[in-house]
């Protein structure tokens, strides 16, 4: 899944360019792109709104590059709106570029980038663009006014002459996030082991493809040398009662939880695509934890359903028909249900009782776990569609005991 066409944005890494009004940003990603992804302009505010492409750049393989409207933009409301668009883009980007124009130097709003940038422990550059339009005098000035803890994040380029951008590429290359050791089943699916899959085909799933989660699980089992069959629930029996072989774990669509567990034997581990993504993005435990809170919910509580991505709903879609239907048949009571989907997830959470997010297959890692963070603060529980789906059927102890958390 390494190229252009095979690798989702979720996986990609997130390069995300800040900075004031003609700082240049616009200018330095297509620099460093070598296309011309953004609309250049003397004018201030041009980019007036978020610009992102997927794409191959070497030597950091598969990314999204993000270029993002001024920081300085405070013309109005619109502009305040300009502003709150950047500030969430920074809970998408592995790793934030300051563009600062070498002419003037940082001011407070690059200041304030700085702040969120350590607040939120994103890898960044800081990046003197226009650097052709200085002298060496001006050049040691600037340097030697940084605070001693950012000098070595600092580099000088020009977007328009091309100095420095290949440097700049080999620094940002420098801060991609070590993933080698991040995998779905590495941990607990061994050489020649046999899996089986249960992946529904209904009224709900993508016509002539399989949803992600199904997909990276089995390439993580083919990785370790193992295999396994994929069926559909219907004819999950069958295959058990045929196939010849008891197999070693079986991973399922968590909509059909309940009724793969019926089937399975107790004797044969058995966990869900949904759980294996949350232990994979990093909030497992929290998930485990959370559901508890299910347990707490009253008569007229309100409880955020949150997903990743927007699709077209269904009748009997999960998040709006199914996950509600089965939360207030578990309480008992007429819980509230608030949705959000793709970019409206808010970022007070105080008024709900709980957060049930879908597995986050299409949301990066950094984001799911920032959504996770803004729950903790509020001290709201956090759980996932999987682990929900267990839970209430009564079967989590089973679908998480021989996942490591």
């Amino acid at each position: 899944m390494g190229t252009l066409n095979e690798t989702a944005n979720a996986d990609r890494l997130h390069i995300g360019f800040f900075g004031c009004r003609n700082a240049g940003k616009s200018s330095l990603v297509n620099a460093i792109t070598n296309q011309e992804l953004a609309v250049v302009s003397d004018v201030k505010g041009t980019t007036t709104d978020p610009v992102k492409k997927a794409m191959e750049l070497l030597p950091l393989g598969p990314v999204v590059i993000i270029d993002t409207p001024g920081f300085d933009d405070d013309d109005r409301l619109l502009g305040i709106k300009r502003v709150e668009r950047t500030k969430k883009i920074l809970n998408k980007s592995d790793i934030a570029i300051l563009v600062v124009s070498s002419v003037d130097g940082l001011n407070s709003y690059d200041e304030e980038l700085l702040s969120i940038f350590k607040n939120k422990n994103i890898p960044y550059l800081i990046v003197f663009n226009k650097v052709d339009l200085i002298d060496d005098s001006t050049k040691s000035e600037i340097t030697k006014n940084l605070d001693g803890d950012i000098k070595n994040k600092v580099l000088f380029v020009s977007a328009t002459t091309k100095v420095g951008i290949e440097e700049l590429k080999k620094e940002i290359g420098k801060l991609k996030p070590d993933d080698a050791d991040k995998s779905l089943t590495r941990d607990f699916i061994k050489k020649n082991d046999f899996v089986i899959l249960v992946t529904p085909i209904d009224e709900s799933a993508p016509k002539g493809r399989m949803i992600l989660p199904q997909v990276k699980t089995i390439r993580d089992i083919l990785n370790q040398d193992a295999y396994c069959i994929v069926t559909k629930e219907t004819e999950l029996k069958n295959v058990l009662e045929t196939v010849g072989r008891k197999p070693d774990f079986v991973i399922t669509d968590s909509q059909v939880f309940k009724y793969v567990d019926s089937i399975v034997p107790k004797d044969i581990p058995l966990t869900s695509f949904s759980i294996l993504l949350a232990r994979y993005k990093g909030f497992l435990s929290t998930a485990v934890k959370g559901v508890e809170g299910i347990k707490a919910l009253k008569e007229g509580d309100t409880v955020l359903i949150a997903e990743g991505c927007t699709h077209h709903r269904q009748c009997y879609d999960i998040g709006t028909y199914k996950i509600p239907k089965w939360l207030r048949e578990y309480t008992g009571a007429n819980i509230s249900i608030e949705t959000s989907s793709g970019n409206e997830f808010p970022e007070d959470l105080s008024k709900y009782k709980m957060v049930i997010h879908c597995g986050g297959c299409m949301t990066q890692d950094r984001e799911m776990l920032y959504r996770m963070k803004c729950a903790i603060d509020a001290k709201v529980p956090f759980t996932n569609y999987g682990i929900f789906i267990a839970f209430v059927n009564g079967i989590l102890d089973r679908s998480i005991e021989k996942i490591p958390l």
